[in-house]
């Protein structure tokens, strides 16, 4: 992969992640590990989820009410043979009687129907009366309704979350098979880089972009080694990235360039091979991918806003589809504008916008050094380039919930 040419055009948005993923696709990561469902909220399914039962194993009651056999009616009050609760094996149904049957119990033999208690009246001498028409299957939840043996119930690559470990439970599943967690180092760059809590020098500035990475990580469910700041020193640099060797990713934020200080860059050239892409992205247009002695590095631009929008939409992604993730494309949701955008530009501007009455309202300073707009922000505006919404018109919004995890 050569250097990219100072004089080619910007990268759309779209390449690059195909690019990213494309490289990903390449140097998937493959080890499994069989996890209690109590620890694999968050990871990836590592192999297809196959039902070995029915669900429901049988019919059952949707409803508290009672269990007959319609063919058995004629319209009179029926005799309540049994009593059905929900864990427990009922008798065959009587001809010419009912069962009283609560919500999830198995329906008797026999009964093909269930009416709920609020339509039957209960006479004096015990039996019931049915006040309304009845239809064959009523309120009963077939055996097999939401899975069949060998029915495959969710994919590989399937991202474990409540509902998904909620219904590998309902299969009797103790334990699932995932992907081993991504490893990632972060790195940043920069002598002007202080740790929050130090004292400040004239001309650094506090480092955030690696506590909102560590974070994110984390989220994401990777075991994060924090690199620290890595000095403006080559011989520290190659050390640094020496030590890094066993994780799947490094995540360096302050860029590489072509500049006189650019050790991180000069590494990885010494190293192997590295790209810089200009992106038409907005914040966030430098980005690098290369490796150091086969670990792929990716470097995303400094500046707080941009670190956010290129990590959330490019290197996210790329991590997610080393780990098998196959759906990355977060949700976009049509919003009516509250805000006029009259910068006409050639990249693909992300701003950072909240929802207020039902439309969308951007902050009003747009920096790429202004972190402060996304915590007041709950996602992100998507403006194509060459176009400028207006007060009202329908636009792009990405929730942040899509992003972070």
């Amino acid at each position: 992969m050569a250097e990219a040419s100072q004089s080619r055009p910007l990268m759309p948005v779209e390449q690059a992640l195909a690019q990213l993923l494309s490289l990903a696709d390449a140097k998937p990561i493959r080890e499994v590990e069989q996890v209690a469902l109590a620890d694999a909220d968050g990871r990836v399914l590592a192999q297809d989820l196959v039902s070995s039962i029915d669900l429901p194993p049988w019919p059952n009651s949707a409803m508290d009410g009672y269990a007959l056999r319609l063919a058995d009616w004629q319209g009179e009050p029926l005799a309540v043979s049994q009593r059905i609760f929900a864990g427990h094996a009922p008798e065959p149904l009587q001809p010419g009687t009912c069962a009283r049957i609560f919500t999830g119990a198995p329906l008797p033999a026999g009964a093909d129907c269930v009416e709920m208690q609020e339509n039957v009246e209960v006479l004096a001498d015990g039996k019931v009366r049915f006040l309304e028409s009845l239809t064959p299957e009523q309120n009963v939840r077939p055996q097999g309704q939401e899975a069949r043996i060998g029915d495959q119930v969710l994919a590989a690559g399937a991202r474990l979350g409540p509902i998904e470990l909620g219904l590998v439970a309902t299969l009797g599943h103790g334990h699932v098979p995932v992907i081993r967690r991504a490893r990632v180092a972060v790195l940043s760059t920069g002598d002007e880089l202080v740790e929050p809590g130090q004292p400040l020098a004239a001309g650094q500035i506090y480092n955030s972009n690696r506590r909102l990475l560590v974070s994110w990580l984390q989220r994401m469910g990777c075991e994060v080694t924090d690199a620290g700041i890595l000095a403006d020193d080559l011989e520290l640099t190659r050390q640094c990235l020496a030590r890094l060797g066993d994780v799947d990713l490094i995540l360096s934020t302050g860029g590489v360039s072509v500049g006189e200080a650019d050790y991180l860059g000069m590494a990885l050239r010494e190293a192997g091979e590295l790209s810089l892409w200009k992106l038409a992205i907005k914040p966030g247009k430098p980005l690098t991918f290369g490796h150091f002695r086969g670990v792929p590095v990716i470097g995303l631009p400094g500046n707080p806003a941009s670190t956010l929008v290129t990590f959330g939409l490019l290197a996210r992604p790329y991590l997610l589809r080393r780990l098998g993730v196959s759906r990355l494309e977060p949700l976009r949701v049509q919003m009516p504008a509250a805000f006029a955008w009259n910068k006409v530009g050639s990249r693909r501007e992300y701003l950072r916008a909240r929802i207020e009455q039902g439309r969308v309202q951007i902050y009003k300073n747009q920096s790429s050094g202004v972190l402060r707009s996304a915590a007041w922000a709950d996602g992100l505006v998507e403006v194509l380039e060459g176009t400028t919404p207006q007060p009202g018109d329908a636009v792009s919004f990405i929730p942040f919930s899509e992003l972070l995890d």
